[in-house]
Order: structure tokens, then C-alpha cells, then sequence
């Protein structure tokens, strides 16, 4: 920004940065969805940046090979990478700078290295000491960058990612060499990468280990810029993903939460937060069972936001007793849909870094970079970063199902920014890292700001919960009935009040339901930046807010 770029060329640099520090959580192999709402009350805008299933991955492509359902890690998982596409387009229609001033800070860092980090070591199954054995055993091209002869480096010791400069060096010699207006310039950085040396390198990697990516993949990859859905609630318009992501998860949770006086509420009390669960509950049981690749699947989106569906579901809640069972509405007449009808559920995914921009002239943007992540695929030697495993969230049957996997199909996902407008001018800008869990923070933040007025830090520290009724995003993805997560710091009153009525409670740690990060601009221009302190606590990676 102070050398001239906006919010999106701001989110673009710490996208591409963070994908090489925080390989955990994210490498330019994953996907990326992006909200932007420009400058001047401009319409928000939805860049696609999921993966894409290859042309031959069918059920029986994985059933052929043995398989019951889509590995979760390795070649098998992987599609055609979103991340570095949805970047480009960003930055095509958004942004001012060129791809190289704004990949110059991650070729420095990748070229000159930078210190290992505690949540790069020590994150639980995603770090490298719980992921040292696979790579001496099994991943030659992980264990050669992140080991040193097998051993896991110490806590600040310089880590180097020459392969990975190269790449970005390749792409910033295609731009240099292209000519032409900085769109166009862009373009060749994208072509570059899903046409040109790049996309062979990930073939050839694939060939070798018998997957299913193809040229003929690369070449009709493209990236959607698409319409967000969006509610109205409380005096703001919240926008969202569409239903590839469990973004419209949060805005039905706020749809049925509209039937209640939240304000009379005791906040974090028991009723408050047995309320806020049971609305979740409803709400995810319907992504569950309808949500898929908008492009290929006929999601009855609207029908699902609409407010008389919400205030149909809302009858459901019983302010008594938590509910045990899974239960996907019909958005035809708002009943609970028939057992006979109803899909089994399947894992959505995890691991994740969030990132959110606003400018002085008025831009803001959420950028939700995931996936690619060293826990689940080999890195390619040549490239420096691995593929993604998204794939695996697709299911292989029933045929019917709407996320059982298809051709040049994209998997849904848990990764989800938001961004929120009032008055029609950008707002909020949030998101949050944590699979199933993400919406669930988001949810409860924009409770905290919208409803009982607490300022963007106060509502990301507040203590938070989460349902575990539906399938986790860490193996082996089990569901349990009315478990709610909550940290102990809610109090006494409400855990205890919460077991009365029904639900098993499972105390957390405090400090561990989190990960939410937030950006605001004020009605006098004032911008205000807020950040998660659970990050370092819970030994994933520190959250930061910078303004100035």
C-alpha cells in the first residue's frame, strides 16, 4: 500500500507470502476464495479460486484402483490448484501492480530465506515434527526442503525454498516478456503457469505417480468471477461465498437467529448460546445436504436464505432440550426432510490462513487462502510446493449425492471470508482459519459486533464455541450428536446450564475457538484492524493486525 498498491494488491503479496511461511496451512498448490467489495459502493464480487477435478477422475477411476473413497492424501486427491489463478484474476480486475512487485517480498524470503516458526514445527498432525516420518519415509521432495538429513530443523533456524523462488522467478520472466498493458502481462503469468512449464512439471509429477491430471485439464482451467449470495441482518448486508463453500451455512444461521430477540439475551449465557448451536445445527445439516459445485450442481441457494425457510426452521429449536439428531430441511415448505431422503455425511477439509485489506480510498477484500498443505502431499521437487488434497472431499456415490465426484468438477469446501456492507458501502472484512469451525467463530463475531455492539477486538477475544454434531475437518472426521466445545472461560453458570438441557459439553481449553481475524472502516474513514490472540496460544501461528 505505501508504495501505491490497494487492498487487493495488499491481500495478493501477503496471500503469496503466506503460502510460503505458513506451508502448514496453505501453499499456492490449494485453492482461494476472495470477496471484493471496491471502492465507490461498487457491487462485491466472488472470485472462484477452487480446485478442479481432472477429466478422469470418476468414481470408477478411484473404485478401479481399490479404493473406497477418495484418499485423503496424495496424487489421487489433487485437481487442478486455484490459488495462484484466483491471485491473477484478483489482480487483473482489482489491483494496480504488477505480478512482479507483487510476488517481490515471497521471492526474497523464498530466495534468502526466513526463520522456522514454532507453529510450522509444532502443529498438531499438520507441523513438521508430527510429519517427519512420512517424509523420510515416503516424500523425498518434503523431507529434501523441510528436514535437514532427516532431522527436523530447530525453532529459528533459516529456511530457504530455492525451488519455489525459481517458479516464481519463471513467472515474473513471463510477465517481463510479455509486453503489452499490465492485464495483459498478468494474463501471460497465468498462462505461464496453467499452459506452460509450470502445468508440465505438475503432469509430469502426476504421471509418475499414477494420477489423473492431464494437459487437456490445465487447459480448460479457468477461474469464475461470480455473484456472492448475501443476507440482510441487523442494519448490514453480509456477504458470502456461494454454496462450492459453506458460506451460506453462516447467513442461514443468522436467517433462523432472526426470529429471536438475541438482544434480551444474556450474551454467552446458557439460553443465548443453546440457541446459537441449535440454529447451527439447522443450518449445517442443510449444508450437508445440499451444498456442491454450484457450476454443476442446481443448489437451491435462495430458497435456503429465503426468510420464511429461516422462520421455518427456527420453529424447530427447542428452547428445552438439544437436539441429537441431523436434521436437513425441504425448502419447498420448510419440514424436515424424510430419513429416506436425507445424505450421509461425508468430511469437508482443514487447514487454512485468512487475510483481510482495506484501503484508504475505500476497497476492502477477504481473501481465505487453504489447502496444498505439507501434511497431505508431497512437495514437487521443481516447483517447491505441493498439490491439494481437496478432491478427497467429494464423495464416490450415491450417484445421486451432490458432491460425489465428477469431471472437471470442484469439491465443496469449508473455506469461506466474508465481507460485510452497510449502507451499501464496504464495512467488515472477516474470516477465519479452522474447517467445520470457521463459519461457527464468524457466526459469533458478527453476533458479538452486530447485535451487542462490542468493537472488533472485544469480539474476536470473546469466549467462543463450537459444534462437533456435525463431521469434524480432522480425521477421522467422526460426528457426535449435541457435542458443543466451549471454552471454560464462558463460566460455570452456562456450561452447567448447557448439560440441563441436553448437550454434551465438552469443555476446551480458553484461548482454543478462534483463529478469527477482522477489519472495519468507521462512518468517519477511520480504519480498524483486529486480530486473534488464539493463534499463538494454541501453538498455530500468530495473528497480526498492521495499520497505519
Amino acid at each position: 500500500m505505501k508504495s501505491g498498491g490497494n487492498a487487493i494488491d495488499a491481500a495478493i503479496s501477503a496471500t503469496l507470502v503466506e503460502g510460503l511461511l505458513n506451508p502448514n496451512m496453505h501453499t499456492i498448490g490449494g485453492e482461494c476464495p476472495i470477496l471484493i467489495a471496491p471502492a465507490g459502493g461498487g457491487e462485491v464480487v466472488c472470485i472462484n479460486g477452487n480446485m478442479m477435478a481432472p477429466a478422469k477422475a470418476t468414481p470408477s477411476a478411484f473404485k478401479d484402483r481399490g479404493h473406497d473413497r477418495i484418499p485423503a492424501e496424495g496424487i489421487l486427491a489433487a485437481g487442478v490448484p486455484g490459488a495462484l489463478g484466483a491471485l491473477v484474476v484478483a489482480a487483473q480486475r482489482f489491483g494496480r501492480k504488477t505480478f512482479e512487485e507483487l510476488s517481490a517480498r515471497a521471492l526474497d524470503l523464498a530466495s534468502n530465506g526466513f526463520p522456522v516458526h514454532s507453529g510450522l514445527l509444532h502443529q498438531h498432525k499438520f507441523g513438521l515434527i508430527d510429519n517427519r516420518d512420512k517424509f523420510n519415509a515416503h516424500w523425498p521432495g518434503s523431507a529434501a526442503l523441510y528436514l535437514r538429513n532427516g532431522v527436523v530443523p530447530r525453532e529459528g533456524a533459516t529456511l530457504k525454498n530455492p525451488a519455489f523462488a525459481d517458479t516464481i522467478g519463471h513467472l515474473v520472466r513471463a510477465e517481463r516478456a510479455a509486453g503489452g498493458s499490465r492485464e495483459w502481462r498478468l494474463q501471460a503469468v497465468f498462462d505461464a503457469f496453467y499452459k506452460g512449464d509450470v502445468a508440465a512439471k505438475i503432469i509430469s509429477y502426476s504421471d509418475a505417480e499414477d494420477g489423473l491430471l492431464t494437459r487437456d485439464d490445465f487447459d480448460a482451467f479457468e477461474i469464475p468471477v461470480e455473484q456472492p449470495v448475501a443476507i440482510d441482518f441487523h442494519g448490514a448486508r453480509i456477504f458470502k461465498t456461494d454454496a462450492w463453500t459453506q458460506g451460506p451455512a453462516l447467513l442461514q444461521t443468522l436467517s433462523i437467529l432472526k426470529s429471536f430477540d438475541l438482544r434480551s439475551l444474556a450474551h454467552n449465557g446458557t439460553d443465548y448460546v443453546h440457541l446459537v448451536t441449535e440454529a447451527m445445527k439447522l443450518a449445517f445439516a442443510d449444508r450437508e445436504q445440499y451444498y456442491a459445485d454450484t457450476r454443476q450442481v442446481d443448489v437451491p441457494t435462495a430458497a435456503l436464505l429465503a426468510d420464511d425457510y429461516g422462520r421455518r426452521r427456527a420453529l424447530l429449536i427447542d428452547p428445552r432440550r438439544a437436539s441429537l439428531e441431523m436434521r436437513p430441511g425441504q425448502p419447498s415448505d420448510g419440514l424436515v426432510l424424510s430419513r429416506d431422503k436425507r445424505h450421509a455425511t461425508a468430511p469437508w477439509g482443514a487447514g487454512t490462513v485468512h487475510i483481510d485489506a482495506m484501503d484508504d480510498e475505500g476497497n476492502a477484500c477477504a481473501f481465505t487462502p487453504s489447502g496444498a498443505w505439507i501434511k497431505s502431499a508431497e512437495v514437487i521437487p521443481d516447483l517447491g510446493f505441493p498439490l491439494g488434497n481437496r478432491l478427497s472431499n467429494c464423495c464416490l456415490g450415491p450417484v445421486d449425492h451432490p458432491n460425489v465426484v465428477a469431471p472437471r468438477k470442484r469439491p465443496r469446501t469449508t473455506i469461506s471470508p466474508t465481507i460485510v456492507t452497510r449502507d451499501g458501502r464496504p464495512w467488515i472484512a472477516c474470516g477465519s482459519m479452522g474447517g467445520d469451525q470457521q463459519d461457527q467463530w464468524q457466526i459469533q463475531f458478527l453476533l458479538n459486533r452486530l447485535v451487542f455492539g462490542m468493537s472488533v477486538q472485544a469480539a474476536i477475544e470473546a469466549a467462543k464455541f463450537s459444534s462437533e454434531h456435525f463431521p469434524g475437518f480432522f480425521a477421522p472426521q467422526d460426528s457426535f450428536p449435541a457435542r458443543l466445545r466451549v471454552e471454560a472461560r464462558i463460566g460455570e453458570a452456562t456450561l452447567n446450564g448447557l448439560h440441563a438441557l441436553g448437550h454434551d459439553v465438552s469443555i476446551a481449553p480458553d484461548w482454543s475457538e478462534g483463529f478469527v481475524l477482522a477489519a472495519e472502516r468507521h462512518e468517519d474513514g477511520m480504519l480498524e484492524a483486529g486480530c486473534d490472540p488464539r493463534g499463538v496460544k494454541a501453538e498455530v501461528f500468530p495473528a497480526a493486525a498492521a495499520a497505519w
